[in-house]
């Protein structure tokens, strides 16, 4: 078996498989992203009849796709545009075609998988095994689920990894041209993928494979990146370098849950599911240490990078998700070299897909919102299964990426009919003020329904908005408690409440009625920024 064989010689390059296998390869990668696809559209049907709405970060999104720029304070620039393509094409209340675009990303994850395993030497039973680990893994089926630039991330990593493959196998240096493009177009889809590319700059130059960054090809590579991540790079340093700053108030907010380093493990492990330890471990030890993996050490190295820096820098535990397709593709290739060998352990590979779906399914609805929200509290109660937090704010009965569909609808009627209650005179100068993004972008998206006009808030790139030549003399307030309205105002009303028992804690309350500022709303507002 190949665990039985460790190998100290000298590395040589992986042996590259015969162009009709990767052809095969992506045949079956294909049919593996229409179950992927599938699953995520049928997912996002149940989930909208079950009465799961809008997640808050979408409505976001939505707004930001609304003011196009090359960069916003917490993100890149990509997801905006997503945004406004689905939005121009489906509109926003068919969940299902809304997310469409993140669906397809995962799909590409699935295919990608598959051509890596392949790429490594796997044969079809071990690129099938590489991709239902990925097809049931509940981060994936989340990111994948709704609209953002998460599901776009694991594209560009892999994508990078699988061009440097192809280089590593003998193929040509001009692939260097895709690692470019993927780096570039990750920047300006989610700056962590830097970390990343940093990592495998590094794992390279730390084995034999090093020679492949001695080419005019690879600094072309370098050119890439910096020239297509450069227009947001130039509206960082245009606004002041504002995502660093919003970075550097997240980390002293204790808003995020921060792991220690086997805290962090573990978190990944669960959120890839438990079972896939089984390939992880084998998948880094096989790259690391055995014989069959020579010209690979640097993707091992890569990961090991990459990790160290997630832990120092106490990121969430999805911030790291992208990296995983590449060790589930050497798990699946290591446990073919060790069981596909002989008839009696061949049946190990099948019987191991078998056993991912099976838990996989088991494990479904922490990951996709497929049953209804009572039905989901007594069924994860049941089997005892939890939830990982990142953030430290409270949840209710439904965890934070579950609660955060709830109430916006709701929300924005009641705020409407607080609104439409005022003097005809009132109403033309009355500001609505919300605490943050989810309270400002259901006021943006469902309000116009009311007669409402767009939101105004000092959260995230809402501050960049301004106060829309608002006065302050009338504004309604969501989201701020009386107490600290009090500092502002001289008068401030409960004009009306929200509740909603499946909504984030938070986010339940009272709503007021707020007249005679302290001093005039253009001048207060720089108070008003709050970035975490």
């Amino acid at each position: 078996m190949e665990f039985a064989n460790a190998s100290a010689g000298g590395e040589q390059p992986i042996a590259a498989p015969p162009p009709t296998d990767l052809k095969a390869a992506l045949r079956l990668g294909l049919l593996f992203a229409a179950i992927k696809l599938a699953v995520d559209i049928a997912g996002n049907i149940l989930a909208q009849h079950f009465g799961y709405g809008i997640f808050r970060d979408e409505m976001y999104y939505i707004v930001c796709g609304r003011r196009l720029a090359w960069g916003y304070v917490d993100q890149a620039p990509m997801v905006a545009l997503q945004a406004r393509l689905a939005t121009a094409l489906f509109g926003f209340h068919n969940l299902a075609l809304l997310r469409l675009f993140s669906g397809i990303a995962g799909t590409v994850k699935i295919v990608l998988t598959g051509l890596l395993a392949a790429a490594m030497g796997g044969r079809r039973m071990a690129q099938a095994l590489a991709m239902t680990a990925v097809l049931i893994a509940p981060v994936y089926l989340g990111i994948d689920s709704f609209l953002s630039m998460n599901a776009f991330e694991p594209v560009f990593w892999m994508g990078c990894v699988l061009a440097i493959l192809w280089m590593v196998r003998g193929g040509d240096l001009r692939w260097w041209i895709a690692v470019g493009v993927c780096g570039g177009l990750g920047l300006l889809n989610k700056p962590s993928i830097a970390f990343f590319l940093a990592a495998l700059f590094l794992g390279l130059l730390l084995t034999p494979q090093r020679r492949l960054l001695f080419s005019l090809w690879a600094l072309l590579a370098l050119l890439l990146v910096v020239g297509l991540s450069l227009p947001y790079t130039l509206w960082q340093i245009h606004h002041h370098w504002p995502t660093l700053e919003w970075l550097e108030n997240v980390k002293h907010s204790h808003k995020n849950v921060v792991l220690g380093p086997l805290a962090f493990l573990e978190a990944e492990i669960q959120m890839l599911h438990p079972l896939s330890i089984f390939l992880l471990l084998p998948g880094l030890a096989w790259l690391l240490f055995f014989r069959g993996a020579r010209g690979l050490r640097w993707v091992g190295l890569s990961y090991l990078i990459c990790l160290a820096i997630m832990i120092h820098l106490h990121a969430k535990d999805y911030y790291f998700a992208p990296v995983y397709p590449m060790l589930f593709a050497a798990g699946a290739v290591s446990w073919q070299r060790a069981f596909s060998a002989s008839r009696k352990t061949a049946w190990l590979l099948p019987a191991a897909i078998a056993v991912f779906l099976i838990l996989g399914a088991v494990t479904l609805p922490m990951a996709l919102p497929v049953l209804p929200p009572a039905t989901w509290v007594r069924y994860t109660r049941a089997l005892h299964l939890t939830d990982v937090a990142t953030e430290t704010a409270s949840s209710g009965q439904l965890p934070q990426f579950y609660a955060d569909r709830f109430g916006w609808q709701q929300m924005a009627a009641e705020v409407g009919r607080i609104y439409n209650a005022l003097p005809p005179q009132e109403r033309a100068r009355t500001a609505i003020f919300c605490d943050n993004y989810g309270e400002a972008g259901a006021i943006d998206l469902f309000g116009p329904k009311y007669g409402l006009p767009p939101a105004i808030s000092g959260h995230q790139n809402y501050f960049f908005w301004g106060p829309r030549g608002y006065d302050g003399q009338s504004m309604i307030v969501v989201g701020e408690t009386k107490k600290e309205l009090q500092h502002y105002f001289s008068s401030v009303t409960e004009a009306g409440s929200f509740e909603n028992r499946w909504a984030m804690p938070y986010e339940n309350g009272p709503i007021y009625l707020c007249h005679g500022p302290k001093e005039p709303l253009a001048e207060y507002w720089p108070h008003t920024k709050n970035w975490y």
